[in-house]
């Protein structure tokens, strides 16, 4: 199948939006994952007076994720799913929390602007055309010594965890999505982890955008090998301290 992209895969999600929720509650472990990346981000005191992103941030639940773990930060999330969107800002939020409609190459056109202390983003690099030129632009947009994670479904390069994925995507995910009348982007997240980097390539990829300490930090229960934390930050100016380790 080819992959959906653009303003195709924004349809599929817009489409999908009203479910969404429902079926990523089954996946045992997903909210605790997310906040376990949140959490590997280091960021001290709750977030006090830091700016935080939260790129493609879906229905919420990596916002949700953020907010648990950095309660006084200042979070800005955003999603070029307008479907997706309208689910996350009809939940109550903290007003520390402010929601954007805007797909990741383009934040400056919708008024998404640096520096911010950090960005989480969830489920999002596989899905772009170009996630090189995204990972400048966050890289643009943070703070010196800034950081990023990136949660994602990226494979170990072991076979035995392509076999995992595909058989839990044929055997559950799929016909779920099919379903529901989502088979096409369900088809597409199948597609989308086999056809993109492993953690090992995705950790490459953000070395050459100019990250440093960049680190690949593995995911418990079945998504082990499957999916991963990648974090690492932008070099702090020559004589500032670089702050915390990342925690795993």
């Amino acid at each position: 199948m080819t992959l959906l992209r653009d303003d195709a895969l924004s349809a599929a999600f817009d489409h999908a939006s009203l479910s969404y929720d429902r079926l990523v509650a089954a996946n045992p472990g997903y909210h605790a994952h997310l906040r376990r990346s949140a959490r590997r981000l280091g960021l001290p005191g709750g977030g006090a007076g830091l700016r935080v992103l939260d790129l493609g941030c879906g229905t919420g639940a990596s916002t949700a994720a953020l907010l648990h773990v950095l309660p006084a930060a200042e979070i800005t999330a955003v999603d070029a799913s307008a479907g997706m969107l309208a689910r996350a800002t009809a939940k109550r939020w903290s007003p520390r929390v402010a929601f954007v409609h805007a797909p990741a190459e383009r934040l400056s056109d919708a008024g998404v602007h640096g520096p911010f202390d950090a960005v989480l983003a969830a489920y999002l690099f596989r899905n772009l055309a170009d996630p090189g030129a995204v990972l400048g632009t966050v890289r643009n947009l943070l703070t010196p010594g800034g950081r990023l994670a990136v949660h994602e479904y990226l494979l170990s390069g072991r076979p035995v965890h392509r076999w995992v994925w595909t058989a839990v995507c044929r055997g559950i995910v799929l016909p779920a999505g099919i379903a529901v009348g989502d088979g096409r982007l369900y088809r597409h997240l199948w597609r989308s982890v086999v056809d993109f980097d492993t953690a090992p390539q995705f950790r490459d990829r953000m070395q050459r955008a100019g990250f440093t300490g960049v680190r690949v930090l593995p995911l418990p229960g079945w998504q082990t090998g499957i999916t991963h934390t990648v974090v690492g930050r932008v070099p702090p100016h020559s004589g500032t301290p670089a702050g915390e380790e990342e925690r795993a």
